[in-house]
């Protein structure tokens, strides 16, 4: 069931609120992104005031047009009405990452070494759940970031959600 929405195409639901099915999407987009030359930097589906919304942050080194977005968008599109079939609407968003850039990969930990992040964890680290500071890294499943002066580790599997700070591109 398909219909048009002011803000996007509304697709039938995704039964993925699970990482499995995120996986699923990832495996699925991430050709396509390739295929145009962009990469799929994260996928995000939640509940929102408007509504579910599945959203594909998108990247290429020279940056994302508009034009990139709606590429995506439209094959992206076709191939999730083909695979993923549900009776609740959902809104498709193809974006680029933006300043404060989601990380979600085990290589971005590394990519982005020395850059400022906000990572929220799903398991208390020192009592707290939520941390700001400078990226060090990762090894061994482990993410390591500098918390005013102190380092701070981080299982990758239990990482809910991470985004660098005020991002500015790569050099």
């Amino acid at each position: 069931m398909k219909t048009k929405h002011k803000k996007g195409r509304q697709h039938a639901a995704l039964p993925f609120p699970e990482k499995d099915k995120l996986s699923e999407i990832n495996q699925l987009v991430a050709p396509v992104c390739e295929a145009e030359g962009m990469e799929l930097v994260h996928t995000e589906y939640q509940v929102e005031p408007g509504g579910r919304v599945l959203r594909l942050y998108i990247d290429k080194p020279d940056g994302v047009s508009i034009d990139d977005c709606v590429a995506i968008s439209r094959q992206v599109s076709d191939l999730l009405d083909i695979y993923f079939q549900d009776e609740q609407p959902y809104r498709l968003e193809v974006s680029s990452p933006g300043s404060n850039r989601p990380i979600s990969k085990p290589v971005d930990f590394d990519r982005f070494k020395g850059q400022t992040v906000r990572i929220q964890s799903s398991v208390a680290v020192n009592q707290q759940k939520k941390f700001k500071g400078t990226l060090e890294g990762i090894k061994d499943g482990i993410v390591t970031l500098s918390v005013m002066g102190k380092s701070v580790a981080i299982p990758f599997e239990d990482i809910a959600k991470a985004r660098l700070i005020n991002f500015s591109g790569e050099n």
